[in-house]
């Protein structure tokens, strides 16, 4: 029995010590329509003005967004693009790009 909850704990351990991906991948693709026209279909812009954002991190664009959103990051494009989102729409967007090909790489 001890043996049990022993592993039971690291395997709880284990599943909660990684990254949360609270985000949909494929709900992100469908709401990613007005971020196509900068960033291209997958995140991989092919115009030197606008960030390539395809394969970065998921927390690292939650937090981009977020603070786009918030005021914390300034961008005259991006504030009014990110002002009605709501936060499952910013999980779901940064899942999508974050499954992307693109700037890192995957293991």
């Amino acid at each position: 029995m001890k043996n049990k909850l022993l592993a039971a704990a690291w395997v709880l351990t284990i599943a909660l010590s990684g990254p949360a991906f609270a985000g949909d991948a494929d709900a992100g693709k469908k709401k990613s329509q007005t971020c196509v026209a900068c960033h291209g279909p997958d995140g991989n812009s092919v115009a030197p003005d606008f960030p390539k954002i395809a394969g970065q991190h998921y927390d690292y664009l939650l937090k981009a967004l977020n603070d786009y959103k918030s005021g914390a990051r300034k961008s005259p494009i991006m504030a009014p693009l990110v002002a009605n989102l709501s936060q499952r729409d910013i999980e779901d967007l940064a899942a999508w790009y974050s499954s992307q090909s693109g700037l890192v790489m995957k293991h």
